[in-house]
């Protein structure tokens, strides 16, 4: 009974094409395996850690794996230990509960660590701003190195941030903003 309904649903209203753009993905495929290349000459780990998020940047940090994106082809991917990590990359509100929580998992990093705020909550607090149980954002923490605002920013913005982050000259004012 639920196939028979699922197949008339899907028969009757295919999905929709890809709304990525092809030559925009192709431009930032290249772009990032030069700049990661050049900068490190290895792979890059990033370790993400949701400090009070609704899940939205969560969800576009896991579509920038899918099939359009697929930031293991550039040399990124995520870690779950921070031991492995060189990027450590937050999301959500920064609240007081998470401090500790943010501030291990910087500790536990080898140097140099690249931090990232993604997400507007990470930003500044987002539409919480203000609120007496956050701390204000990622910068309230630690010292942030890049900035990805949106609420959630798209896949494509955040691998403009990485790219952006790579191929930024060390004498570069802190932090980059990536705009929206």
């Amino acid at each position: 009974m639920v196939w028979k309904t699922l197949a008339r649903h899907f028969i009757s209203h295919p999905a929709p094409p890809c709304k990525a753009n092809d030559a925009a993905v192709a431009a930032l495929r290249q772009r990032l395996a030069a700049a990661g290349h050049k900068k490190l000459g290895r792979s890059l780990a990033i370790r993400h850690v949701a400090a009070g998020s609704c899940n939205g940047c969560e969800l576009e940090l896991r579509a920038t794996q899918n099939l359009v994106y697929d930031l293991t082809q550039y040399g990124l991917s995520f870690t779950p230990s921070p031991r492995h990590a060189d990027i450590l990359l937050i999301t959500g509100v920064a609240g007081g509960n998470m401090l500790t929580a943010v501030r291990q998992a910087r500790e536990a990093m080898p140097e140099p660590v690249l931090v990232i705020a993604v997400g507007d909550c990470a930003v500044d607090g987002g539409v919480f701003k203000g609120s007496p149980a956050i701390t204000g954002g990622a910068d309230s923490i630690l010292q942030v190195d890049l900035v990805v605002a949106g609420c959630p920013p798209a896949p494509a913005q955040i691998i403009e941030g990485l790219l952006a982050l790579l191929e930024v000259n060390d004498t570069a004012p802190r932090p980059v903003r990536v705009p929206r």
